[in-house]
């Protein structure tokens, strides 16, 4: 039995709409860069092919349509830091506000609402890029030692438990968003501090969230998969009009807008889900003492959020421990 309400969820996210049709421009703008842009590597490289035989076109065309999705690809890694800042973690916060039964303030679009609490609790881009990565490391070596425990059973044949280790690990995605949505729900102000007490609460209820998460995720490739099949027959049909071999082109297209629409619709669900399931299972309750000795003996990425966490508080307040290094990703002085 699964420990979300499938109603609340969709409903949480009816009342988000505002912000899904945002999240779907986005990705649908991400889709169309790409498509763009392998479309433009295509055609210069089958131009620059032409002056060779068709070997040189083919291999040409190939080598073009790599060579734009690769730069398309690099843009996208520029702007990864917006994307979660304003995209991600602002859907998050107007998700929390209903879930928590609060209005949105009249007058302000969703969007602009939201900006403005990810502005107040991450001053800056970069520092919340930080936290999700240390997020995603400190997860990484939680879901590890499941994948041990899974490795020494004899009992369950090899295949099967490559199978639910590629299960799990894919099932801990939205592990930081929520995580993030913890800082935003409970006003946190040291984002180091918050994130390191929610990864601990995260790590002493993990078999619970783990069983929600292992489903929803399962589901979730269920739904793209329908995407793949629907999308499959227009972007084919569209390329039947021309006269010549696409290739490769129309299963880039329709994987990457898969992807896309996992992004806008798909993810949204699943992350809404699992955020009802982390606050179901641990409200009321306090970090471990336990857990918390166990991620730091084994997880360098959890020391570092203590030390950033402590250095934090040191930097706003003024305190001597204030670290000494330029290029500490902490913000200035308060």
């Amino acid at each position: 039995m699964m420990d979300f309400k499938l109603g609340t969820v969709i409903s949480t996210l009816w009342k988000t709409k505002e912000f899904m049709i945002f999240r779907f421009l986005i990705y649908f703008a991400i889709t169309l860069a790409y498509v763009i842009g392998t479309g433009t590597g295509a055609g210069i490289g089958w131009t620059i092919g032409s002056a060779g035989d068709e070997q040189s076109q083919a291999t040409g065309l190939m080598y073009g349509m790599f060579g734009g999705f690769a730069v398309v690809s690099g843009v996208l890694y520029y702007v990864r830091e917006y994307l979660l800042y304003m995209v991600k973690a602002g859907h998050i916060a107007v998700i929390m506000k209903h879930m928590d039964g609060e209005k949105i303030p009249s007058g302000k679009s969703q969007i602009t609402y939201a900006q403005g609490i990810v502005k107040e609790r991450f001053k800056e881009a970069s520092v919340l890029f930080l936290v999700d990565q240390a997020i995603k490391k400190v997860v990484k070596f939680i879901t590890g030692l499941f994948s041990g425990i899974m490795s020494f059973l004899p009992i369950i044949p090899k295949p099967i438990v490559n199978f639910i280790n590629t299960v799990v690990k894919n099932s801990v995605t939205y592990v930081d968003e929520i995580i993030l949505a913890y800082n935003i729900r409970n006003e946190v102000d040291n984002p180091w501090e918050g994130s390191k007490k929610a990864v601990v609460l995260y790590a002493q209820n993990y078999k619970t969230f783990l069983k929600n998460a292992v489903f929803v995720t399962i589901f979730s490739w269920i739904l793209t998969l329908l995407m793949v099949i629907i999308l499959w027959a227009p972007v084919t049909a569209m390329f039947a009009i021309g006269n010549f071999d696409p290739g490769y082109l129309p299963l880039i297209i329709i994987i990457v807008a898969s992807i896309s629409i996992k992004a806008a619709i798909i993810d949204p669900f699943a992350m809404t889900a699992l955020m009802q399931v982390f606050f179901k299972v641990t409200e009321g309750q306090e970090p471990n003492p336990e857990w918390e000795a166990k991620l730091e003996k084994g997880s360098k990425k959890f020391r570092e959020m203590k030390d950033k966490a402590a250095a934090w508080v040191s930097s706003k307040f003024g305190g001597k421990d204030k670290p000494q290094n330029p290029d500490a990703d902490l913000p200035p002085q308060a």
